[in-house]
Parts: structure tokens; C-alpha cells; sequence
């Protein structure tokens, strides 16, 4: 797997349906225990609340678990993780917290609550595309700092660091595909002055 989708950040976001409040969590995780804390988490954070249903994808294993936490079989954990399945996500964890209303929802209706509870917390959460790539260095003098900025954000690469010394250095990461594109452009704008190091090679963001 060279390339996947996850969500980049922890979120929340929340809806009423017929009074029943609907909370939406999402958190992005490696491993079970992270999964396993995060639902502790919010369980601790609602312990009033009705039901604190569950679900979440891994991509190490393809581990995926979810739990209904109480409410009919079939009508939570499995809508808040089909929706995670259908966006292709992994590495996520969603807790949909609900407070109940007093007015039952029917199985459809539960089903649809949750389903959407889950989509909204996974956008609150960002989803982005992690990619293979290679991690690399640049060193530049301090007046082709601002063009080198303007190639490395046209050409897609992700800015992880700039160290101000006697020149700049500059730590991104870029999609391996990209790297002769890149170099031919700063060897075409810089006379051939400067060379892209490679260093290493991570999943990020693209």
C-alpha cells in the first residue's frame, strides 16, 4: 500500500434528530490501545449519556471492530463503521455519543443517525491522502529562499521544516514521481546551483 486515506486531525461536530443529541467524535490512531483509549475518553468525558457507540479501522492487520454499546444489534457500530469503510479511511476512530430524546427512531432511523453522525465526525476530523514519499533536504542562499518556496507549493511537496543558518535548509516531503520534475526546475531557475538530498522515506501527507 503506497498511498492511503485517513482523517488528520482529532473533531467533533453534533446534530438533533426527534431530541436525541447526536455527538460525533473522530480521532486518528495507530493501534488498538489508542483506539481502546480514545472510546475510554469519551465514555469518560459522557458517562450520563445513553449510549457511546464505536467503531474504527486500522490499516496494520486491517483490523475492524465496533460496538453498538447497548443500542439493537446491527443499528450503530455497524453504520458508523460502514461509513468509515465506504470513505476508504484507516488509522480512524469514531465514538458517536447520543443523549436520548425520549422519541424512539425505528432501526432506519438509528441507522441513518449514526451513519450520519459518523460522516460529520470524520469531516471535522479533515480527511487527507498519505502517500509514500521521500523525505529530502535542500540548502539554498537566503534571496532564492521565496522562489524555492513558490516551486516546492506548485509541485506538491510538504514543507516540514526551515533551519536560518549561514543558508537555508529546507526539510520536505515529495511524492518520488515528482523528485526529476522538481530538480529539473531548480536546475533551470538556479543555473544548476543547487541539488535536492534524499534522506529518507515516510507516509505523508500529499
Amino acid at each position: 500500500m503506497n498511498e492511503y486515506k485517513t482523517v488528520e486531525n482529532a473533531g467533533s461536530d453534533e446534530f438533533v434528530e426527534k431530541k436525541s443529541r447526536f455527538i460525533g467524535y473522530v480521532k486518528p490512531v495507530k493501534t488498538v490501545e489508542e483506539a481502546t483509549e480514545f472510546i475510554n475518553n469519551i465514555k469518560s468525558k459522557h458517562w450520563d449519556a445513553t449510549h457511546n457507540v464505536s467503531a474504527y479501522v486500522l490499516k496494520e492487520n486491517n483490523i475492524q471492530r465496533s460496538s453498538d454499546d447497548g443500542e439493537p444489534s446491527g443499528t450503530a457500530g455497524v453504520p458508523v463503521l460502514d461509513v468509515i469503510r465506504k470513505e476508504n479511511l484507516v488509522d480512524v476512530c469514531v465514538v458517536v455519543t447520543r443523549y436520548f430524546g425520549g422519541t424512539l427512531l425505528g432501526a432506519g432511523g438509528l441507522i441513518r443517525a449514526y451513519s450520519h453522525a459518523s460522516k460529520i465526525a470524520l469531516n471535522s476530523g479533515n480527511i487527507i491522502t498519505m502517500a509514500l514519499c521521500k523525505t529530502a533536504i535542500i540548502k539554498v542562499e537566503y534571496s532564492f529562499y521565496d522562489n524555492l518556496n513558490i516551486i516546492l507549493n506548485d509541485i506538491g511537496a510538504n514543507v516540514e521544516d526551515s533551519k536560518f543558518e549561514d543558508k537555508v535548509t529546507v526539510t520536505f516531503s515529495i511524492k518520488e514521481n515528482l523528485i526529476s520534475p522538481l530538480q529539473n526546475k531548480l536546475t533551470e531557475l538556479s543555473n544548476g546551483k543547487y541539488n535536492i538530498e534524499i534522506i529518507g522515506e515516510k507516509f505523508s501527507k500529499v
